[in-house]
């Protein structure tokens, strides 16, 4: 049963009012307004400012301006907005792998099977529900300090911001491109190299809940290395540039090597000839990607310092691997 822990800072943060006046300090003349007031209102987002100014909740010297218009300093910047009211999800007690926290983060190795976020037909027992429990003060962020996902059936490394501050730093970085994410994955087929795959990310024309590699899509950059091969599958590293939607899966499809188990993007079962039946068995029941964020590195918010972690490849992974390895074997 859901353990409700409603939350009252929560609560206070949808409803409350900002006011705020600011003087533009003269070394910022020449700036873009906007960029004028992501330097003097450090703990918003450049585009919840840009929001407020487009709809004249933020004014120069009384009137509304343009996020371009070039302020001079020595202006007055009134601020009167409403804080976008964020919904309030229920906490419930379920155990969490936490690999790292302090007071403005938190790293974890997300389990198989688990949503990072409730939507529709996962409204509870998600990762973000887990959190809520964990630190109640994370109803005041949006999407509870989650900066990036993982999908269901893909296991690993998650970072999470406990404060604004250190949200906005995380953020910063990730549209930087700075924050290393590397996965494992096994692989159809016997890959001789590793190499990159530079090809746009969309939602699929015709099949609405997948992606697809397309024209009219966001660039997405994926790089990746041999690591073991095997009868008919190839272990490898992989590194991402971008952070699409499936986009390892979606790139490793285009690429005619598909993630081992990928119920989505992997086509039909293929079973390599001559394999052993302990494989065979193996493969027909490994139902979901063979997919693991296993290490993840960025700058600390507050101080400075990088910091990397790694997590362990997940036990049926393992295992897949030891039958892969078996089955190679089994050739020579």
């Amino acid at each position: 049963m859901a353990c409700i822990v409603p939350s009252i800072c929560g609560i206070i943060h949808a409803l409350m009012k900002i006011q705020q006046t600011i003087i533009i300090p003269d070394h910022l003349g020449g700036m873009r307004l906007d960029q004028a007031l992501a330097k003097l209102l450090p703990d918003y987002s450049r585009t919840q400012i840009q929001a407020w100014v487009k709809n004249a909740e933020i004014t120069l010297d009384g009137k509304p301006a343009k996020a371009r218009h070039s302020v001079l300093g020595g202006e007055t910047i009134t601020l009167c907005a409403m804080l976008k009211p964020q919904p309030i999800w229920d906490a419930q007690a379920i155990a969490l792998d936490i690999i790292y926290e302090d007071e403005s983060l938190l790293v974890l190795n997300k389990p198989v099977g688990m949503v990072v976020h409730p939507a529709a037909g996962h409204m509870s027992n998600t990762l973000l529900n887990a959190l809520l429990h964990h630190a109640p003060v994370l109803q005041q962020l949006p999407r509870a300090g989650i900066l990036h996902r993982l999908d269901k059936d893909t296991s690993g490394l998650l970072v999470i911001a406990k404060t604004q501050a250190a949200l906005m730093s995380l953020t910063k970085q990730l549209k930087a491109r700075t924050i290393t994410r590397i996965y494992q994955a096994i692989v159809f087929g016997v890959l001789t190299s590793g190499g990159c795959i530079d090809q746009p990310i969309g939602r699929h024309p015709v099949k609405r809940k997948s992606m697809t590699v397309i024209e009219t899509g966001k660039s997405a950059i994926t790089h990746y290395r041999v690591i073991e091969r095997y009868r008919a599958h190839t272990r490898i590293k992989v590194q991402l540039e971008t952070g699409r939607t499936h986009q390892i899966r979606v790139h490793m499809a285009y690429a005619e090597h598909p993630v081992l188990g990928d119920q989505t993007y992997g086509g039909r079962l293929q079973l390599p000839k001559g394999a052993t039946p302990e494989l065979v068995q193996k493969l027909r029941q490994f139902k979901r990607q063979a997919l693991h964020a296993y290490e993840l590195g960025l700058i600390h918010p507050v101080t400075q310092k990088s910091l990397t972690w790694q997590a362990p490849l997940p036990e049926d992974m393992c295992e897949l691997i030891d039958i892969l390895k078996r089955d190679a074997e089994s050739l020579q």
